[in-house]
């Protein structure tokens, strides 16, 4: 169920994903973003290394999406 069309996960997105955290917490931040994962625990701060497919399965919305930085820098 991700909202709207051209929302994706990138490096910096919040997500939650479908099952919580044992700390409580449900929201996620994308750390690293490639064929493995690594998401953070905005709760606990607890870093979690998941691969990029179970990741797209498990995530239930995405929260945030960080603005595109750095797209103007092609410069020849």
């Amino acid at each position: 169920m991700i909202p709207g069309p051209g929302a994706e996960i990138k490096l910096g997105s919040i997500v939650v994903l479908k099952k919580g955290h044992p700390c409580g917490e449900n929201k996620w931040e994308i750390v690293r973003f490639g064929v493995d994962c690594k998401i953070k625990c905005l709760g606990c701060g607890r870093i979690v290394l998941i691969d990029r497919l179970e990741l797209k399965k498990a995530v239930k919305k995405i929260l945030e999406v960080p603005a595109s930085a750095g797209t103007d820098q092609e410069n020849h």
